[in-house]
């Protein structure tokens, strides 16, 4: 039976709804189409591409600060796609970034988080080293309650996009119309990885060794970097922060 720690990995992005909703320290509600926009004054759009599109997600990293509720908006994304980023995760997962794609129109959500929120965002996606933190500008992004943004900011991944026979791989848990790259599950990837790197071993084991040694993480990492893409997107711009 697959412990906690790979049932974590193996399911990452997580259960995405599919609407907007507001976090609440261990809960989450879920809000109608017809409801208004919450007041986000005070807040930044921060995308949400990969895990933290989920409440589960949102609530593990917040439930224990005590930082007020988190609006999460269902938006739609114009010519970006959602893909795999070259490294493993301290859980074991392969995790999600963002890729520009013209054409495509991929559905995300929007987190708006006070500054505190924020700055404990940056410690969970900055700190480990794989992403940094930027604005996208000259976007078309459509929240369904209404508003469209043309700049947002981002999480994006300092390794780029894993690639596959040469091109992206999209996560096919996340809709996506007009999508230009083939599209995995988080164990299809895993299994991808696997066969290049240890063929032969049992999955669930491939994923363990990972979650149990940095250096293992770290090795296949720099593997699957060796021949990714880098973030295509001329109107990003990292920020220090």
């Amino acid at each position: 039976m697959p412990t906690d720690g790979l049932r974590r990995a193996k399911s990452y992005p997580y259960e995405i709804p599919t609407c907007s909703y507001v976090v609440r320290e261990d809960r989450h509600e879920e809000l109608a189409i017809c409801a208004p926009m919450p007041d986000v004054s005070g807040r930044k759009p921060v995308l949400a591409v990969g895990s933290n599109q989920s409440p589960r997600q949102l609530i593990r990293k917040f439930k224990e600060e005590n930082l007020d509720t988190i609006p999460v908006i269902r938006a739609g994304l114009q010519d970006f796609d959602i893909v795999y980023s070259p490294h493993i995760s301290s859980y074991g997962a392969i995790p999600a970034t963002l890729r520009h794609s013209p054409g495509t129109r991929v559905t995300l959500f929007v987190t708006w988080l006070t500054p505190a929120q924020e700055k404990h965002m940056h410690e969970t996606e900055i700190a480990p080293g794989n992403y940094h933190f930027g604005e996208l500008e000259d976007i078309e992004l459509h929240l369904d309650m209404g508003l469209m943004l043309t700049s947002a900011f981002v999480y994006s991944s300092r390794c780029g996009s894993l690639v596959r026979d040469g091109l992206p791989v999209a996560l096919s848990e996340i809709h996506a119309e007009e999508r230009q790259w083939p599209a995995l599950s988080q164990e299809e990837i895993q299994n991808h990885v696997c066969n290049q790197m240890a063929p032969g071993q049992p999955i669930d084991a491939f994923i363990q060794t990972a979650i149990d040694d940095a250096s293992i993480r770290q090795s296949r990492t720099e593997a699957l970097m060796s021949s990714s893409l880098p973030f295509n997107y001329p109107g990003f711009t990292a920020l220090n922060v």
